[in-house]
């Protein structure tokens, strides 16, 4: 298996829609699905396993892949495990999306603003005159209205109308569709609901009317998002805001926001990525971890307010030029400089290209004091975690978290160009940033 496709984690039914889709285009491929499905196409895929040509994403080996066919996203971080391919050299990448933005540098993108991604695939299709069968047909169109709410959000073009008039041509079953897309709503749901609007903040925001309700959740709670949705209708607002905080089970808060606007002019997609997360104008969500709900409140309305948070990004509080030691410096060497600098660690360079990172902890791999002579390059780590200038801090936030690391090099073009720290980006949570 050299070519597969796949889609971002938490397949909705536009995601999983476009991975069947893409299969008519590029028969060769293999679909492969993520380990985690919204409840909703779990039920559909587990009614109609039969069907559909597909496999288990965790059960494929990638170092055979050549050929990587995203749909639905066009962030690297979206894909989950499989984004470690993005290291690859050689990989060709082809990436069909109808989000804006994203980080993966593609051989090839058919990236549109239309209301769902299948909209897109529907279209080639169309082109290339394949014939699809009535449930392929209901599939897609699940897809289809689940991302453009029935056809009414603002995001929805005339574009996806052709779609779907084309897809009912096809017998694509609406009961069927309406099944599947009618969310559950049930007791804890009500509770969530019921504890948000006792909470709510309602402010004036720039020009807009905005709703925002912070509350703890406790376990796993489904549909979220459409308690929010829910939650904006009545609160009657241009945008609603939910901050559902828990606990993970090594004692730091995350925070899931999750936003739906009902006004063209504030873009909630475009807001939430500006936090690490993406969506689309109507609505989008973020997750945020080690970051104290309150602040992650604030970052909400300084961004509505046009603070133009979502303008700064990494370069922006970075620390350049950077100080580095080439791989063949002494061990005793870098030590002295780590003792002057009155520093952690240090990244290795070699003729401009960032080949490694040397810490404190890297000494401890020492045991006889003539090692102290060796070259960094026999001690330090050449697994570097970096990130790209354009980057948010709050990304920059999460990959520490993740990594538990307390620097990243920020990488252009193989090269390094600065170093963000901790200290760096808590100057960005608590508005400390320099006029």
């Amino acid at each position: 298996m050299t070519q597969m496709i796949t889609t971002h984690k938490n397949a909705d039914f536009d995601a999983f829609a476009s991975l069947v889709a893409a299969t008519l285009i590029y028969p060769e491929a293999v679909a492969a699905i993520p380990r985690t499905v919204n409840p909703n196409v779990r039920a559909f895929i587990s009614i109609h396993k039969d069907i559909f040509d597909y496999v288990d994403r965790w059960n494929i080996e990638t170092g055979k892949v050549t050929r990587l066919i995203v749909v639905d996203t066009a962030d690297w971080a979206r894909l989950g495990p499989i984004a470690k391919l993005n290291r690859r050299s050689g990989l060709e990448v082809l990436v069909w999306d109808h989000h804006t933005g994203g980080d993966i540098d593609a051989s090839w993108k058919c990236q549109e603003a239309v209301g769902a991604t299948i909209t897109l695939l529907v279209r080639e299709l169309k082109a290339k005159r394949r014939t699809i069968s009535p449930i392929q047909a209901t599939l897609f169109l699940a897809g289809l209205y689940e991302d453009t709410g029935n056809l009414s959000f603002s995001s929805c073009t005339a574009e996806d109308a052709y779609a779907a008039g084309w897809l009912l041509d096809r017998k694509a079953d609406l009961s069927l569709v309406s099944k599947f897309l009618r969310p559950a709503y049930g007791e804890k749901q009500r509770d969530v609901l019921f504890e948000m609007l006792k909470s709510d903040n309602r402010l004036k925001l720039n020009g807009f009317s905005v709703s925002i309700s912070r509350i703890h959740i406790d376990g796993h709670v489904g549909n979220l998002a459409l308690v929010v949705r829910m939650y904006r209708d009545i609160v009657n607002v241009d945008a609603a805001f939910g901050l559902f905080v828990s606990e993970e089970k090594n004692g730091r808060q995350k925070c899931m926001i999750i936003g739906r606007s009902d006004n063209e002019g504030l873009d909630v997609g475009t807001l939430m990525k500006s936090m690490g997360g993406g969506g689309h104008p109507g609505a989008g969500s973020a997750m945020l971890k080690g970051v104290k709900p309150e602040i992650a409140e604030q970052m909400i309305v300084d961004l509505i307010n046009g603070n133009q948070r979502s303008s700064i990004q990494i370069s922006d509080v970075m620390s350049f030029p950077v100080f580095s030691v080439p791989p063949d410096q002494s061990m005793a060497e870098v030590a002295k400089i780590l003792r002057q600098r009155g520093c952690t660690g240090l990244p290795v360079v070699d003729d401009g290209a960032l080949v490694g990172i040397i810490s404190r902890r890297d000494f401890k791999k020492i045991r006889k004091e003539d090692q102290l002579q060796a070259p960094v390059k026999a001690f330090m780590s050449s697994r570097v975690i970096s990130i790209e200038p354009g980057k948010s801090p709050v990304q920059a936030a999460q990959t520490m978290v993740r990594h538990d690391i307390g620097r990243l090099p920020v990488v252009e073009d193989g090269r390094i160009i600065g170093i963000i720290t901790r200290s760096d980006v808590m100057m960005y949570f608590y508005d400390l940033l320099p006029d």
